[in-house]
């Protein structure tokens, strides 16, 4: 599965990069929640001599309030490691428009604080013909400021979206993210913003990467279509996490643009051994995992005489937690190869399909 570099030996897997990009929401936190194991394992990280980076594209707070929002968390952090999509909106804006344009911001008060900082003037209303209109996500952004939005861009303003994620992950499941808001918008005007600046797209990856002069920078990310698709637009190798939005059955099904180089339950992947497909024409293994392609399907049995009881658990208090993960990467590896369908060939591969989600 791995198309980035391999750690020698038993090393943990982030020993061979120099630089971990991480997502926040569904990564290291869930609304108000650390996600399990990851305090413990970006402080591992560090004690390695791996920087860390945390890119999001959330651009309702500020770079310090990140930081500091993740220090109370228990996560070590700095405002010069945060890197946000209001930033990188800001940025943009500022190479596109003379200081002192007015833009029209929809959203929260730290994106008013970047488009302010990166000289030009914020505004509320379409009356002051903005020459852009930024929309980033707020809880409290309503129809007055999608009104008004759609009004400026009607009138010729350009259209800057800070990211287009549907859903935020939250402890009480998805919620609504930036991109339906500015789907509202869309729809209003019958087309798509003219520019998004958050992952997928690479320039947050890129500006993260340039600030910390690294070489070897490993993505991290719960979402497929923002983290992983824009590593692989970045052309940086990338790990997916469980903790978020993303389900086995979605991974596996996952078309080769979204395509992760590694898997793990948690952030706990990244200071454990990763252990690397192994596949011939007969099929894949993966520690106590095979996966053999036979009569049409890809069919999944324990290779070990007791792998973990089947029941494949994937979380980092279970005795071996990456029991699961070895089952789930074989039959990524296995499926995205043949693009066959799962079976189960005994019970303990269908106790760890069933807790993975792909029954039926």
């Amino acid at each position: 599965m791995s198309d980035g570099p391999r750690p020698a030996g038993a090393q943990p897997l982030v020993s061979a990069f120099d630089l971990v990009l991480l997502d926040l929401d569904g990564v290291v936190y869930l609304g108000d929640e650390v996600v399990p194991a990851a305090v413990e394992s970006l402080r591992q990280v560090r004690d390695l001599g791996v920087a860390v980076q945390f890119v999001t594209n959330n651009a309702r707070r500020t770079a310090g309030e990140v930081a500091e929002r993740l220090r109370k968390l228990g996560v070590d952090a700095a405002g010069d490691e945060v890197v946000t999509s209001a930033q990188g909106a800001a940025g943009l804006l500022a190479q596109r428009y003379p200081a002192g344009s007015a833009v029209l911001v929809v959203g929260s008060s730290a994106l008013v604080g970047e488009v302010r900082g990166a000289g030009l003037v914020p505004t509320d209303t379409a009356d002051e013909r903005p020459v852009a209109v930024v929309q980033g996500y707020a809880p409290e952004t309503g129809w007055r400021q999608l009104a008004e939005a759609a009004v400026a861009i009607r009138n010729g303003a350009d259209w800057i979206a800070t990211n287009l994620d549907a859903t935020l992950p939250s402890e009480r499941g998805p919620l609504p993210g930036n991109g339906s808001l500015v789907a509202a918008v869309a729809a209003a005007l019958d087309r798509p913003p003219d520019l998004v600046v958050g992952k997928p797209e690479p320039a947050l990856f890129e500006l993260a990467v340039r600030r910390s002069a690294a070489r070897r920078p490993l993505v991290v990310g719960d979402r497929l279509d923002t983290d992983i698709e824009g590593a692989n637009r970045a052309g940086l190798p990338s790990l997916a996490v469980l903790t978020g939005v993303t389900t086995p059955a979605e991974l596996i099904a996952a078309p080769p643009a979204v395509r992760p180089s590694y898997l793990a339950a948690d952030l706990s992947g990244l200071v454990t051994p990763h252990r690397e497909p192994v596949s011939d024409e007969a099929g894949v293994r993966v520690g106590g995992w095979q996966v053999r392609y036979a009569a049409g399907v890809a069919e999944l049995t324990a290779t070990d005489a007791d792998p973990g009881d089947g029941a494949g658990a994937l979380t980092a208090a279970d005795a071996d937690p990456r029991t699961g993960i070895d089952a789930l990467t074989a039959l990524c590896a296995a499926v995205w190869r043949s693009g066959l369908p799962v079976r189960a060939g005994d019970r303990a591969a269908a106790a760890i399909l069933s807790e993975l989600g792909l029954t039926g």
